[in-house]
């Protein structure tokens, strides 16, 4: 039964939640092909690398083309290009299937993933227009949160099953129809209306989510405990299938078992994060989620010889913390803009913490490579506790949404003061504050 105050009552949010979850589940069994296929080419020695470098080329691609994407994209309906998109990737993750050398699938890869980049930023950009309270917004995300933990549960498992009739190559098939299904439910969803404007020039409008990043402290943190978090979670992307065919001596079943364990800890996390934020705030749970993650790693880097049953609960506990730190994003960016302004902000969101991962993947496939394994998830550990500290610094605990400013460039008669009248010579007044063309530097005063 769904609780009344669920976001799930509504027909058009449960039909994106399904269109959601069966797009991250075409990722994920992709991603799991993807895996098995650079275990099988390179080994204990340089399967690792191998997937750190194709996991590269995914974070260039979203880097490189997320914020443009969102510019060009945000022009049209919202749900006629997911489709677009997705009956794309089915097509691309096909070929994949069909392909019979390496070079050929890092291509495909890197094209469905210049692709898929425009995805993410345009579908979280509808989340506040269609939840539009604060509560409903924050179990939306945490429903999308699950989304994610459930590919991680769901991905390895109906792999795993696949694989007892099907080859590591035909797993790209069967992603395939689970692009179909998201198209499906995407099409037979209704959108609401985008409040986007366009009036600014390109140059203006592709930069505008990342010059709002830039001027807002929160932002700023918000980034830094990503990146946090990606340096040790990395590893557990990169060289769970390494560590699992050379500690454990059987890549494809404990691989596969490893990461459901992840997905279940996720799912649990996240079902956490929006009552912990109410009883904490952003801040602090998601410090506390790079700083479990980080323990954990570095427990794992200690221990020679945990018997399975330990690293089930270890991996368990590492989708636990990485929900900690990833649910309650969304929550940061909806408050950190106006509305209009939220998918350019979203866009730079996806396009910077990616970035971060760009150099997160690389290093841990090198790192993993080129000591032990479980050493290297220790170093990658302990560099994630100092950027949370740096964070800690830069997103004050003091952080409220209303702010005391003013504005002597304005004249006296402006919409923007007569709307929030102010006091004294410099007509200061409060309200909430959001980088905009009107407030174009962070007030020093709260």
């Amino acid at each position: 039964m769904i609780a009344r105050s669920s976001p799930l009552r509504l027909r058009n949010f449960r039909y994106l939640f399904i269109a959601h979850i069966l797009s991250l589940v075409g990722v994920g069994v992709m991603t799991v092909s993807l895996s098995l296929t650079a275990f099988e080419a390179g080994g204990t020695e340089a399967g690792g690398t191998i997937l750190g470098g194709i996991l590269a080329l995914k974070m260039i691609s979203y880097v490189l083309i997320a914020p443009l994407a969102e510019t060009v994209l945000s022009r049209r309906p919202r749900r006629a290009t997911l489709v677009t998109i997705d009956i794309l990737r089915l097509g691309i993750v096909a070929l994949m299937g069909l392909a019979f050398s390496s070079w050929q699938i890092a291509v495909l890869a890197f094209l469905f993933f210049a692709i898929s980049s425009g995805f993410t930023p345009l579908f979280q950009s509808v989340l506040p227009d269609l939840l539009e309270d604060e509560d409903s917004y924050s179990r939306g995300l945490a429903l999308s949160r699950i989304a994610y933990t459930l590919e991680s549960i769901l991905s390895p498992v109906i792999a795993a099953a696949a694989l007892k009739v099907l080859t590591a190559d035909d797993l790209f098939f069967l992603a395939s129809g689970c692009f179909l299904g998201s198209a499906v439910f995407l099409f037979t969803t209704r959108f609401p209306a985008s409040h986007v404007s366009h009036k600014a020039p390109f140059l203006e409008r592709v930069s505008k989510g990342l010059r709002i990043y830039a001027l807002t402290p929160r932002l700023r943190g918000l980034f830094m405990l990503n990146f946090a978090l990606s340096l040790s979670m990395a590893w557990v992307l990169v060289n769970t299938v390494v560590f699992a065919g050379g500690r454990l001596g059987d890549a494809e079943h404990y691989y596969t078992l490893l990461m459901t364990c992840y997905g279940v800890g996720a799912a649990i996390g996240a079902m956490t994060v929006p009552r912990l934020v109410r009883r904490l705030d952003e801040r602090r749970c998601m410090a506390a989620g790079v700083f479990l993650f980080a323990t954990l790693g570095i427990f794992l880097s200690l221990v020679s010889a945990p018997p399975v049953a330990g690293l089930m609960l270890l991996w368990s506990g590492f989708g636990l913390a990485s929900s900690l730190v990833l649910t309650p994003g969304g929550l940061v960016l909806a408050r950190s803009a106006r509305s209009g302004d939220r998918p350019a902000v979203f866009a730079a969101q996806f396009s910077l913490s990616h970035a971060g991962w760009l150099l997160a993947y690389p290093v841990a496939g090198w790192l993993g490579a080129s000591i032990d394994p479980a050493h290297a998830m220790g170093i990658l550990s302990l560099a994630s506790i100092a950027v949370t500290l740096l964070a800690l610094r830069v997103w004050s605990a003091a952080d409220p949404l209303v702010r005391a400013h003013s504005h002597p460039d304005l004249p006296a008669d402006h919409p923007h003061l007569r709307d929030h009248p102010g006091q004294g010579a410099e007509q200061v007044h409060a309200h909430d504050f959001h980088i905009d063309e009107l407030h174009r530097h962070w007030p020093q005063r709260a």
